[in-house]
């Protein structure tokens, strides 16, 4: 499974307890962190130019693994914009995007400074959009609320059931 970060703070924390109960329970798992990949914002003038090697290198990562999990913060009440670019760029840098995406098991993670239940209905509604099948339950953490390891386990249980090749290792989409 791939394990998004949308930042190198408290997300990519979360994002490494995913990874790490995906390995205790046997299952193939990569952390990515989007800001680290440097993709440029998405206009149409850096369209032409193109959004370099790390939207090469998240795109092959989405071919690569079926499950998707995404830890973002809330930034002022919606989706954070490494989360918002790298999707505009995967809509228009791939022959069919919609295969990125269609029935993609997908898994919501926050840990926000504020309340963070915002960031997971709307990253819960761009990924339905696209075509992802999102999982009912997801993980809300905060400096006041610690994330639940029984949360996380849950999780990668529920993913793994959708992809039952998981064990086997990445599987292509």
């Amino acid at each position: 499974m791939l394990i998004l970060s949308a930042t190198n703070g408290n997300n990519l924390k979360l994002a490494h307890a995913f990874e790490a109960e995906a390995t205790t329970q046997g299952l193939a798992a990569e952390v990515m962190s989007l800001p680290e990949l440097q993709i440029p914002l998405y206009d149409s003038l850096t369209k032409e130019r193109g959004a370099g090697d790390g939207l090469v290198k998240l795109a092959e990562a989405l071919r690569q693994h079926k499950g998707l999990i995404i830890c973002a913060p809330e930034y002022n009440g919606s989706i954070p914009p490494v989360v918002s670019n790298a999707i505009a760029w995967l809509s228009v840098s791939t022959d069919d995007f919609r295969a990125l995406f269609n029935s993609r098991p997908v898994a919501l993670a926050t840990h926000s400074g504020g309340g963070g239940q915002k960031v997971l209905v709307a990253m819960r509604l761009q990924l339905s959009h696209l075509g992802c099948t999102v999982l009912g339950r997801e993980l809300l953490s905060t400096s006041q609320k610690a994330a639940n390891p029984e949360t996380i386990t849950a999780l990668v249980s529920q993913l793994a059931t959708l992809e039952p090749s998981y064990a086997g290792g990445p599987t292509k989409v």
